[in-house]
């Protein structure tokens, strides 16, 4: 099946957070709220009333959504912006080109509908409940690309970016009401433009010569990679990172099709599914304990017996996703957490955070300013076929970027960062540390320490139970005092 443009379809820029009670009568319909046993218990094939439904259903929430109604992205042209641990700022053509090589190049994942029917339910559809789970794929997507995949690489392919504006922000004056803005450059530029080599990790980059680029761009090896990576999040049921895979992960914790995922039980069902896959022997993913890594476990998880190391280059080291579920205030955001937040998406190791606002699960993956950069899993998309050679990688990645305000972040989430070998994962303890002491709370966001967790060597290798009390600990003191709900009542839509 043919995949749809990103570029087709628009976010709604909105005041507010979104309001995801419906009636009881409209969650029938909308997919809104968990989905009633009788469709998710089914086990017949779905009908024909059931198709139209599920396209009602898709229609409806790409309308609820805003990506039917145009609306514009406004960047400020004089602050710097932080995407994936690189700095931008949009003062040239050749920043905004940098820019929009890399936005693009990360994997989007969304709702999709008429994939095969999920085991144990007649669901054919993810949309109205599997954002957190489309959160969580993305976020497994960018630490594969990073082990995968040169540090330099860019989708050949990516197309230009949509409905943004770059504007110089001036403060208030007298002769100047607030929020007024001087109009800049158009946003859209087709022209191939020298982009800078990111893998140096001093500020000054190297240029590279447009030759460079497009022969880096159209190796047909990496590229080779760069889809394979997209088909493992593919909506059948052999795909090792899909839908129908991390659902089926998700009943050993009492989780069933339809249900609502939090980001902490997503942390865990990725690190069981990246476990489960044989050819991901050289990866681990470590989910924190109480808000604490354990440098130990990492340890004794990477660290590769010595029958193994000749096949990872006599390193004896795996490359490790760290995952920290953590929940950053009581019932909303803590602001005294904002500043170390920040601080964490300047950092390369760090691949972005599954989180979003309330009730709405969102991808982040930088900031500017005091919003949030974000990709958004909410638009429905027919299923594309991965099995396929040549499948279709446009709805795999957007050109619409979209920010939001940090106050408006829903407090649970899960910090994602990587380390190919294990001298860069004692960089990205130091790292990670020194963002963390930016808080001004007297209570760190999370800590690293030395040893081992009492439960990990038995909860964390050895597959046991996702709803440990890791999962819904709260790491500050104001947010153990505060009634909140669980993480897992975060994640609606």
């Amino acid at each position: 099946m043919n995949s749809v443009s990103p570029s087709a379809v628009q976010y709604m820029v909105s005041g507010g957070a979104h309001d995801d009670k419906p009636s009881a009568q409209s969650r029938h319909h909308n997919g809104h709220g968990p989905v009633p046993d009788g469709i998710r218990e089914g086990s017949g094939e779905p009908d024909e009333v059931d198709r139209l439904k599920a396209k009602f259903m898709s229609a409806w929430n790409n309308v609820k959504y805003g990506w039917t109604v145009k609306s514009k992205t406004t960047f400020n042209k004089t602050s710097p912006l932080f995407l994936l641990g690189q700095s931008y700022v949009f003062n040239s053509e050749d920043e905004v080109e940098r820019f929009r090589q890399v936005f693009v190049s990360c994997v989007w994942l969304t709702y999709r509908r008429e994939f095969p029917q999920l085991e144990g339910s007649s669901l054919t559809t993810d949309c109205g409940w599997g954002c957190m789970l489309r959160s969580g794929q993305m976020l497994l997507a960018q630490g594969l690309l990073q082990h995968l995949l040169p540090p330099d690489w860019r989708w050949s392919d990516c197309h230009p970016l949509s409905d943004v504006d770059f504007e110089v922000l001036k403060p208030r004056s007298p002769s100047r009401p607030a929020g007024m803005s001087l109009p800049s450059f158009s946003s859209s530029w087709t022209s191939p433009i020298p982009q800078r080599d990111l893998s140096s990790g001093s500020g000054e980059s190297h240029r590279r010569t447009p030759e460079q680029c497009s022969a880096a761009s159209h190796d047909p090896q990496v590229e080779a990679l760069h889809r394979k990576v997209v088909s493992l999040f593919g909506d059948h049921p052999s795909a090792p990172f899909g839908v129908h895979q991390l659902v089926e992960l998700g009943k050993e914790s009492g989780k069933r099709a339809g249900d609502w995922y939090g980001p902490s039980v997503v942390a865990h069902m990725l690190r069981k599914a990246v476990a489960r896959t044989a050819e991901f022997h050289n990866l681990a993913v470590y989910v924190a304990q109480d808000c604490t890594v354990y440098k130990g476990d990492v340890m004794r998880l990477c660290e590769l017996p010595l029958t193994e190391r000749s096949e990872s280059g006599g390193t004896g080291w795996k490359s490790v996703i760290i995952l920290v579920p953590v929940r950053l205030g009581g019932e909303s955001l803590n602001p005294s957490y904002i500043e170390c937040v920040k601080n964490i998406l300047k950092l390369k190791c760090c691949i972005g955070i599954i989180g979003g606002k309330p009730k709405h699960s969102l991808f982040f993956i930088g900031f500017q300013d005091e919003q949030l950069l974000y990709l958004d899993p909410h638009y429905c998309q027919p299923v594309v076929d991965v099995t396929q050679g040549n499948f279709s990688l446009e709805s795999f990645h957007c050109n619409s970027p979209r920010k939001m305000n940090f106050s408006r972040m829903d407090p649970s989430c899960t910090i994602g960062f990587y380390a190919q070998t294990k001298k860069d994962f004692e960089s990205l303890c130091s790292a990670v540390s020194e963002a963390l002491s930016s808080s001004k709370e007297k209570y760190p966001i999370f800590t690293f320490v030395e040893g081992r967790g009492q439960n990990y060597g038995l909860e964390g290798q050895s597959g046991g139970s996702m709803d440990g009390p890791a999962n819904i600990f709260s790491c500050n003191r104001m947010s153990r005092n505060n009634k909140r709900g669980s993480t897992d009542e975060f994640v609606l839509l």
